[in-house]
């Protein structure tokens, strides 16, 4: 398979490379790899991450680096809707760990692991800066505050209920 991106998504990559000064598209990178997330599938594999490093004219390792670096990407293939539930500190105290060991319980998957029908995919994260709203989930481009098992329960239905519409 021939890695390139579609002809909207490469004049987006163009049009993000021409806010840097010549010689600086490096800066361009967090986005760039944010876009072939989106359009390969969820995640980046090694020739993504080169097809990206060509477009740059940097190395391999420098994508490499970055994208390992940030938690924000996927380096192995997840699921339709990632489950990223906060596990630092103020989530930790308020419970966040019983609603992780809840959600593999529930759905029979560890974490970093994909149900067998490619639904979900949990990822414990990183503080995700919503601190006050403990313990709180980020699914795609949403946070899911104050997690209880009742919660998570009523959020799995309704993402299994839109699946099927």
């Amino acid at each position: 398979m021939t890695i390139k991106f579609s002809e909207q998504q490469l004049n987006k990559v163009n049009e993000i490379i021409a806010r840097y000064p010549e010689g600086k598209q490096k800066s361009a990178l967090i986005p760039i790899l944010h876009i072939a997330q989106d359009e390969f599938g969820g995640w980046l594999d090694a020739p993504v991450m080169d097809y990206v490093a060509e477009i740059l004219h940097i190395l391999p390792i420098e994508v490499y680096e970055v994208a390992t670096f940030y938690s924000m990407f996927n380096m192995k293939p997840v699921g339709k809707h990632l489950l990223e539930v906060c596990r630092t500190g103020p989530c930790m105290l308020n419970g966040s760990d019983e609603i992780i060991d809840y959600i593999k319980e529930k759905l029979g998957i560890s974490e970093g692991e994909t149900t067998p029908d490619g639904m979900f995919t949990l990822k414990p994260a990183e503080c995700l800066g919503a601190c006050g709203y403990a313990p709180m989930m980020q699914l795609g481009k949403f946070f899911r505050e104050h997690l209880t098992k009742e919660k998570v329960d009523k959020l799995i239905d309704e993402l299994r209920a839109q699946e099927k519409n």
